[in-house]
């Protein structure tokens, strides 16, 4: 072992010793040199004495990452900032070198390499730390374990006895048959159909519900049910084991088993029965509930078995959900304000088009409204831009409410609006502005502690076909006439000229 006062200050290379070194000394520093491990020795006072070439690219480190000199606090520190190991990893690690023990632990690279780092102490009170790439290793021991695990499925399959293969086959192709037809809804409503269909050929003899989380959070709603089994509107998330414990809970009547309150809430029979709740899951987040009920007199070896598949049903309908949740939360984010939770102008033109081909198509009438706030500009200036976003949701929240049945409500821009109105003539289009106009000028806005200034629209009305047969014609032709509505003194409705004028 090289002496700490024989090796090189941080100002000088980093790998070799300042003073010409004995040949043996030469010689052990090459042999570091070659090893596939890094290694790494720490004095008695934890600073940096030696360390080998292998250790920069063990450990992804830089030129300037790691020399002799440094400190072991620094050197874990710069391991922190890569991100090999946490903050509290390294508190921990330091406490470690305290005791003068051996020890190891890991280090998860961002390349995706494990590091296993095993430290020892010296008889002077130093520690030597050798750095072993692992990766292929756990991975060679993790394919061996999922090798051994299939070897052991199929040893027990071919054991089976052959008037179970035709169930079994069965049961592969309802599986296969209900990933096929989950993946295939575009709404919840279309998956709870399926799912209720699919549970009763799956598991034929038992009874089950599915809840989903509220928008609130606060209670489980009742999605569907199979089997006639009894299901509530609403569950407490608190009355099921499976939630509270974030994983299937399985109660066995003939074992130590507590059942979930939103069983023995519905009035079951008291003679105890097997059942399964199942946490569904979707992108991490717990998002419903699927509950199973078993029949009494079920044998241990097909309840063991109704309870595999239940839980095969359960992780197909958890990605079922997923998938739906993402796609809407996809379709909302590119069809929505983000502030107001209107449609948004590319949904609105999209909208548009399609209501102006099926009234060419269908000889039907539909309208468009234009406004907007008015002396918006003037209103941010005085009261501030938060202010003006409580006045454009107010403006939304009328909206919302009063164009809720088939209309497309959307904010087109800034503080400017549009509705599309399918099936209203010029007239009831002028009715429906003049409502909104007086509901918006009627609105008492709250911000913060004060009541903001009184809010009102301008607005313009076109309808098709009486102010052109394209979207562009009719919006033209409805913003010309919101100008006019601000001509005119602001805080009215203004209906659009004939087509060409």
């Amino acid at each position: 072992m090289l002496e700490p006062g024989r090796l090189a200050d941080p100002g000088q290379d980093l790998n070799r010793i300042a003073a010409p070194a004995p040949p043996e000394e030469d010689q052990m520093l090459e042999i570091l040199d070659q090893m596939e491990q890094g290694i790494l020795v720490w004095s008695p006072d934890a600073v940096c004495v030696l360390h080998n070439v292998r250790i920069f690219e063990v450990l992804e480190l830089g030129p300037h990452d790691l020399h002799v000199g440094m400190t072991r606090e620094r050197f874990l520190t710069i391991t922190v900032q890569q991100g090999a190991i946490t903050a509290e990893k390294r508190e921990e690690v330091l406490g470690l070198f305290a005791t003068g023990q051996p020890f190891h632990f890991d280090r998860n690279m961002a390349s995706g390499k494990v590091i296993s780092s095993y430290a020892r102490p010296l008889f002077n009170g130093g520690y030597v730390v050798t750095f072993t790439d692992v990766t292929q290793f756990r991975q060679d021991a993790a394919d061996l374990a999922v090798a051994k695990q299939k070897a052991e499925k199929a040893e027990a399959k071919a054991k089976s006895m052959l008037a179970k293969e035709q169930a079994w086959r069965a049961e592969a192709k309802l599986l296969a048959d209900l990933d096929e037809w989950l993946q295939s809804c575009k709404t919840l409503t279309e998956l709870f159909a399926v799912v209720s269909e699919f549970m009763r050929h799956l598991l034929p003899d038992t009874q089950g519900e599915l809840y989903i989380y509220s928008n609130s959070r606060d209670v489980l709603d009742g999605a569907c049910a199979w089997g006639e089994a009894p299901i509530h509107d609403h569950i407490a998330p608190d009355s099921c084991w499976a939630l509270r414990r974030g994983r299937g809970y399985r109660f066995d009547a003939r074992g130590v088993s507590f059942a979930c309150k939103h069983v023995t809430d519905q009035n079951r029979p008291l003679a105890p029965t097997d059942a399964l709740c199942i946490p569904i899951v979707a992108h991490g987040d717990t998002v419903g509930l699927l509950h199973i009920t078993f029949p009494p007199d079920i044998e241990p070896e097909v309840a063991e078995a109704g309870y595999r598949l239940g839980l095969q049903c359960g992780e197909h309908i958890s990605l079922a959900i997923a998938n739906v949740k993402l796609r809407d939360e996809l379709h909302d984010q590119s069809t929505r304000d983000p502030l107001t939770r209107l449609y948004n102008r590319r949904y609105f033109l999209e909208a548009l088009r399609a209501e102006q081909s099926t009234a060419a198509r269908k000889s039907t009438p539909f309208a468009v409204l234009a406004f907007d706030a008015d002396r918006f500009k003037s209103f941010n200036d005085t009261h501030g831009h938060d202010a003006g976003d409580m006045v454009l949701r107010a403006i939304a929240d009328r909206m919302q409410e009063m164009f809720c049945d088939g209309e497309t409500p959307c904010r087109f821009g800034g503080e400017e609006f549009s509705v599309l109105l399918p099936g209203a003539d010029l007239a009831q289009a002028r009715d429906r502005a003049e409502a909104l106009r007086a509901a918006i000028e009627a609105s008492e806005i709250r911000y913060g502690a004060e009541i903001l200034p009184r809010v009102t629209v301008s607005l313009g009305v076109a309808a098709y076909p009486d102010h052109g047969n394209l979207p562009q014609d009719l919006l033209k032709a409805a913003d010309a006439a919101l100008y006019d509505a601000k001509a005119t003194g602001r805080n009215c409705v203004q209906l659009a000229g004939a087509a060409g004028q």
